[in-house]
């Protein structure tokens, strides 16, 4: 059984159309979703996902694109929405330099915030890094080894190896099918028990399905992209991200 560690079905892409989604996932082999929130209102969407799925568990966070005029009591808000059993990481958080929607100081400030929650909390992260290699690993570095994953990766595998000797996994989505040779040779060079697989949907549906609305079914894309430049089989590559993303999550068997 696979897990999808990252996608976000709390989106209104799916409205109307989640249950059928999720048995799409289910009948593809897909055991569990991760839900990662990108603000208040969708970390409370994935929270309640986490409540009506049995599949399903929930993420909470803030994105680095909507960290800016939070309420005062913003942060306190996801320790109370961290408390629910459902929830087992904090995130999406993290830097992002190609869009940069806001100011590095206000992505910086949240990061920092929410690191520290998550440390004072015992949780993993659920790490976005986009074009922010340097700061993201002075500021994860700054706070000491960690647990979690860096999701949607796209980086080097120097900076990959080096989370890892953190104590951070690597999750790779439809990226992996694209072509990228960064990502093509990161995933060759790293162990396969450093690694998770993710749709980040709806986003980046991987090849054959590139061009649609991504979902959690098609994880097993990835997975196979994978194995072949692992040089493993596929089962393989189910059976180790599988325990993986357990052991990250902290997920029933």
């Amino acid at each position: 059984m696979l897990i999808d560690t990252h996608a976000h079905i709390q989106f209104d892409t799916y409205d109307g159309e989640r249950d059928e989604m999720l048995q799409r996932a289910a009948d593809a082999g897909v055991e569990y979703v991760i839900c990662p929130g990108i603000d208040l209102a969708t970390s409370r969407q994935a929270v309640a996902l986490a409540d009506r799925y049995d599949a399903v568990f929930a993420a909470v966070g803030v994105h680095p694109h909507d960290c800016e005029d939070l309420p005062e009591d913003w942060l306190k808000q996801l320790e109370a929405l961290a408390d629910h059993p459902g929830v087992v990481a904090i995130g999406e958080i993290g830097l992002d330099y190609f869009k940069e929607y806001t100011p590095r100081e206000a992505q910086h400030e949240a990061f920092r915030q929410q690191l520290e929650l998550a440390a004072s909390l015992g949780m993993p992260v659920i790490v976005h890094n986009r074009e922010s290699d340097e700061d993201m690993e002075r500021l994860m570095s700054a706070h000491g080894d960690g647990s979690g994953v860096l999701h949607c990766y796209a980086s080097t595998l120097d900076l990959a190896r080096r989370m890892v000797d953190r104590g951070y996994l690597i999750s790779f989505t439809g990226i992996a099918t694209f072509g990228n040779k960064t990502v093509e040779s990161t995933i060759r060079g790293l162990d396969l028990a450093d690694i998770m697989v993710e749709t980040d949907s709806p986003f980046l549906a991987p090849v054959p399905k590139r061009g649609r609305t991504n979902e959690p079914a098609y994880v097993r894309y990835v997975a196979d992209k994978v194995a072949e430049l692992q040089e493993v089989t596929p089962e393989e590559v189910v059976r180790v991200t599988t325990e993986n993303a357990r052991r990250c999550f902290s997920l029933p068997v």
